[in-house]
């Protein structure tokens, strides 16, 4: 940990690094040093240089992804005077693997297929694909349903290759909102694939690691986020790294809450704010890895809470779209209480185009979730 933060928060001499990035790293540096809110990128880079370290050569390529679309990576450095790069995670020790980034062109369906070939081809590397927006997926969808969803069960070869969607509703419009999880939560059966929606540091940097570590290989689709990139909540300890694993399921333990809401990825930190700032008793548990899905570990959770009258499933996409139609039988298997739908309508695109109309269906679906008239009066809403 100690190793792999140096290298990832420090600077050769004489080397003209931009001020912004600069500024960057010194908070990277000192929130590794004080062991304390590590954010997104800075947990990246540990996952990608622990590996290294470990003899796993780390290969990433998508658009912008030496930076980081957001900004949040900056795995490379560039000096301002003569134009040479550094690569602080080819700089952690003598003998080490190596780490490999592309920034790629945007052709998503060659490029996707192309790194899906090399995952193929060494088993023991940790390949990454990133869409600069989630929905650039879109592009790639023949790649997905000919080759990562089903290649195991048509050629029995196995294929370990991560993808990272940029997921999330910021009021940015349909091309710029989701990476349609419902499209990939379609693919899945018979454990073919692994499709994840992480809202800590800690909990990218054990799922990346796992890909490797684990003694098979299977794709990994991760709905990355954007706003949480920089979102003060959004931190993990030292020991959140040192210690522990991958958690499928995160759950607030305050067993007396009357409701529980569960949700996933980045509108938890909406409810959050929202539940906290009116005060109200409601329990909040995360979906973390939709599939495979642990049903048995959600209906132990559940069954902790001994005076919940009602279950909410929460979601920003649209209710035909998002995780909805493929959790919601595994929610109901795990509660003798109905649970209940609350997201946007149906619609037949992922999002609003206006900022403003943003803004208040997310209020409303939120405010939703959080209501305590059910409670009061024993309805339904």
């Amino acid at each position: 940990f100690d190793k792999v933060g140096g290298a990832i928060s420090s600077v050769p001499a004489n080397f003209d690094i931009n001020p912004k990035v600069r500024k960057l790293l010194e908070g990277r540096q000192k929130s590794l040093l004080e062991g304390k809110d590590i954010d997104w990128g800075t947990a990246e880079l540990l996952a990608y240089g622990s590996l290294v370290l470990e003899g796993h050569n780390v290969r990433l390529s998508g658009e912008d992804c030496e930076r980081g679309t957001f900004s949040h990576r900056h795995s490379v450095y560039i000096d301002q005077k003569d134009g040479k790069k550094y690569y602080p995670l080819n700089n952690i020790e003598q003998g080490q693997a190596k780490y490999y980034v592309y920034n790629s062109i945007l052709s998503e369906f060659g490029v996707l297929g192309y790194e899906y070939g090399y995952a193929m081809n060494d088993p023991k590397h940790l390949v990454i694909w990133e869409g600069q927006f989630g929905d650039f997926s879109n592009g790639a969808a023949t790649i997905y349903d000919q080759f990562i969803s089903s290649g195991e069960d048509k050629w029995l070869r196995m294929n370990g290759l991560v993808n990272l969607l940029p997921h999330g509703f910021e009021g940015q419009g349909p091309e710029h909102s989701s990476a349609r999880l419902e499209r990939f939560l379609a693919y899945c059966a018979q454990n073919n694939i692994i499709v994840a929606n992480c809202t800590t540091p800690a909990n990218l940097f054990h799922i990346l690691r796992r890909q490797v570590k684990m003694p098979f290989r299977k794709p990994l689709v991760i709905m990355s986020p954007k706003s949480l990139l920089r979102h003060p909540l959004v931190v993990s300890t030292g020991k959140d790294f040192t210690q522990g694993s991958f958690q499928e399921i995160i759950a607030e333990t305050n067993y007396s809450a009357k409701k529980i809401v569960i949700t996933s990825g980045k509108v938890y930190y909406d409810l959050l704010a929202a539940r906290d700032a009116k005060k109200f008793d409601v329990a909040i548990i995360r979906i973390e890895q939709y599939y495979p899905f642990n049903a048995e570990l959600l209906k132990s959770t559940l069954a902790q809470f001994k005076n919940v009258q009602e279950i909410v499933w929460l979601q920003e996409e649209p209710k035909n779209m998002g995780a909805w139609s493929f959790i919601r039988d595994y929610l109901q298997e795990s509660t003798t209480l109905p649970v209940k739908f609350c997201g946007r309508k149906a619609s037949p695109s992922p999002a609003t185009g206006f900022a403003s109309v943003h803004t208040k269906e997310q209020k409303a679906i939120v405010d939703e979730a959080l209501s305590q008239q059910n409670i009061a009066t024993g309805t339904l809403f």
